[in-house]
């Protein structure tokens, strides 16, 4: 049987349609065949030889999507992972699309790269006997491939040789007036991942059509991957390395925004492995805050070994485990964290002694209030001013700035880059002094126009100074929220997801969009659908780019009010970065006052809950699955075969009770959980208690 025929048949039993397979297997046959892709192929045929066909089909069925934040993915071998051929390649294509959109000029003006901390170490998916070019692959090295691409097309490269952050990329590509720029990082990813942020020239993200554009020409018109060696590049000036100065002139930057006085602040700072250590960090000490690093997490590594889960994601309240301890013992007021390219920033606050997480909403609603309190202070605040935020971001803001005569534009797509572009635009009618801030709910702030992404450093400064004036007043930012909600009505929004794996989940998600976009959902069980709105229908039409349909796959559904709720609605779309569908609901109250505040906030989380529960089982069952009751007290984030596989061992679990040797029962219960990654027991443990009445440690007697 010659490999093609072997491989067909490896995956002819797998649960996917047959027009995926036949994807995967031309373009497998193309990486078998072709002289380019030579040095794969000793771990492609190791995969065929032990038969990982799920590998093989989600390695090779698409060429990995450009998404919402670029493309990222799983490192590995094959067009749908992150190898120095799949980044060499879309740097060819992004020459191509530079050239046509700047001719020469984007040879002299160049591009700017930079990456963070990652560094592929998975174990078990490659022969570890065989040749591997993916094996300890990092940012620096997909930096390095990415250069001697744009090198050999003639291109300037200005490069930093150590880790940095996305915000900075972003202002040194406007700093240094270039055409153009890439990140190499997953972001808040799991440690096996890695990817590339393309930026434009003001240093923003792609649009819709210009990231279709790029993509076109990444994907039809790569004839030819040219590369001039790395060495000879550096020598010959083509590539420059650039560092301390723009390091300099990016901490001025975000200190600018600063807009009190306020320093006497205890803040116990993680960078969560990042490098936020050359942002946050330096940024707050020069305005004299105390900043106290923690121990544990401030060491750059991509492996995120100190991170609860290994997930270093400011959205998940467990990766401040590890920095939490170190708080309490410093006596700190604020814990700060920042994810791995440090864009993105978490907040949890010493409330009179109980620590508070704050949610990415609730940060964007406290920076509103102080922005708005220090602008009116200041006499600049004005109906001209404008806060910039996604859809999904809590609606809350947008009626802060009616009832204070600002304008809002509230309705954008998901991604900070369309926050990006109303900047831009703001900045073309000569009126960018009049934007305020803008932000999006997963944890992404910008409070100053020095850059085009998201910034964890100037949103830190703000928070700071709000934090240092309300303990001279001794109250805290959870005073201050409370203060807000109350006066507005308290506004609950709430994140969850289904994560879908590998071409299947693809599909099922798919399906499960399809759904609520065709067919008429009158009800999901004792709540009224009263409107659809279909984020494909409306201007413009047709859709810009392929990219335009995908950025706007995205379903509301508004339900009728309970009598809690002046708001109610579920927004359904499927990550741009991550395999999984992602459902944000909204439950808004009416203004209750301090004293109906905790009434009003047990009602409308009572609401949420029930209407939450009713909506995911009710997308389980469009996927054919049976959700037990229990799967809701899983961590939120495990994929759904996880999940599903963990209550097929449960009983298995229990019975290890019956094992007499304690070290023994240890390492069965490691092997049985060993699927589910780091702090496994942590992730299964309340769906285990409300079965049996106790954590599996306790009932193990572990």
């Amino acid at each position: 049987m010659d490999t093609l025929a072997e491989v067909k048949a490896g995956i002819a039993g797998l649960d996917v349609s047959d027009a995926v397979k036949t994807r995967a297997l031309e373009h497998l046959k193309v990486w078998l065949t072709e002289p380019a892709f030579a040095e794969y192929t000793p771990q492609i045929r190791y995969l065929i030889e032990a038969g990982k066909w799920d590998v093989l089909l989600d390695s090779f069925y698409q060429v990995i999507p450009f998404g919402t934040g670029g493309r990222r993915g799983p490192v590995g071998i094959g067009p749908n992972r992150i190898n120095a051929w799949t980044i060499q390649a879309s740097a060819q294509g992004h020459c191509q699309y530079l050239r046509r959109q700047y001719g020469d000029e984007a040879n002299r003006r160049g591009v700017v790269l930079t990456f963070d901390v990652r560094r592929y170490a998975q174990k078990g998916v490659y022969a570890e006997d065989r040749p591997n070019p993916v094996k300890d692959l990092d940012g620096w090295m997909l930096a390095r491939a990415a250069a001697e691409v744009y090198a050999a097309n003639g291109l300037k490269v200005y490069m930093f040789n150590t880790a940095r952050s996305t915000p900075e990329l972003s202002f040194a590509i406007r700093h240094l007036n270039a055409v153009s720029g890439d990140m190499f990082s997953a972001s808040h990813n799991l440690p096996p991942d890695n990817g590339k942020k393309v930026y434009d020239e003001h240093g923003g993200q792609l649009i819709p059509p210009h990231d279709q554009d790029l993509v076109d020409e990444v994907t039809r018109n790569v004839s030819e991957i040219k590369r001039l060696d790395f060495e000879e590049a550096c020598a010959t000036g083509r590539i420059a390395f650039i560092g301390e100065e723009i390091d300099r002139a990016y901490h001025a930057a975000a200190r600018s925004v600063s807009m009190s006085a306020a320093r006497g602040l205890t803040i116990v700072y993680s960078p969560l492995h990042g490098t936020g250590l050359s942002t946050v960090y330096p940024v707050l000490q020069q305005l004299g805050f105390d900043v106290r690093l923690c121990p544990k997490t401030s060491n750059p590594s991509g492996a995120f070994e100190n991170v609860t889960f290994n997930i270093p994601n400011p959205e998940v309240q467990e990766s401040f485990n590890a920095s939490l301890p170190f708080a309490r013992e410093a006596g700190a007021d604020v814990l700060i964290s920042t994810d791995p390219d440090a864009d993105r920033i978490g907040i949890m606050v010493n409330h009179h002694g109980e620590w508070s997480f704050l949610t990415g909403n609730e940060i964007g609603i406290l920076l509103a209030q102080y922005a708005l309190d220090k602008l009116r202070a200041a006499g600049r605040l004005h109906a001209g001013r404008t806060v910039v935020k996604t859809d999904v971001t809590t609606s809350l803001i947008d009626t802060m700035a009616r009832e204070n005569r600002i304008h809002c534009t509230g309705d954008l797509l998901v991604g900070f880059k369309y926050v990006a572009e109303e900047m831009n635009r703001l900045e073309r009618e000569g009126r960018i002094a009049d934007f305020i801030f803008g932000c999006e709910e997963s944890h992404g702030y910008l409070t100053g126009a020095y850059a085009r992404d998201k910034d964890a450093a100037g949103a830190a400064v703000w928070i700071a100074e709000f934090a240092a004036e309300l303990k001279q007043r001794q109250r805290t930012l959870v005073d201050a929220l409370n203060d807000i909600y109350a006066a507005y009505g308290y506004c609950h929004n709430h994140l969850t997801e289904i994560r879908l794996l590998g071409a299947k989940g693809m599909e099922q998600i798919a399906a499960i969009m399809e759904h609520f976009r065709q067919q008429r959902v009158a009800a999901l069980g004792e709540f009224t659908v009263i409107e659809k709105i279909d984020r494909w229908q409306g201007e413009p039409q047709p859709h810009l780019s392929e990219t335009d349909t995908s950025a706007r796959n995205v379903v509301i559904l508004v339900l009728a009010n309970t009598a809690a709720t002046t708001r109610l609605r579920i927004t359904v779309r499927p990550s741009g970065t991550e395999p999984k569908i992602k459902m944000y609901y909204e439950a808004v109250g009416t203004p209750c006052g301090a004293r109906g505040l905790e009434a009003a906030r047990r009602a409308l989380v009572e609401v949420r809950e029930r209407l939450e529960k009713t909506f995911m089982i009710y997308c389980y069952r469009l996927i054919g699955v049976d959700f037990p009751e229990r799967g809701f007290l899983l961590f939120w984030q495990l994929p759904l075969a996880d999940k599903l596989r963990y209550f097929d061992i449960e009983e298995q679990i229990a019975g290890l009770k019956g094992t007499a040797d304690r070290a023994l029962r240890a390492r069965q219960l490691a092997a049985l959980l060993a699927f589910l990654g780091a702090n496994p027991v942590q992730k299964v443990d309340r769906a285990f208690a409300a079965r049996y009445g106790k954590g599996i440690q306790e009932y193990l007697g572990l």
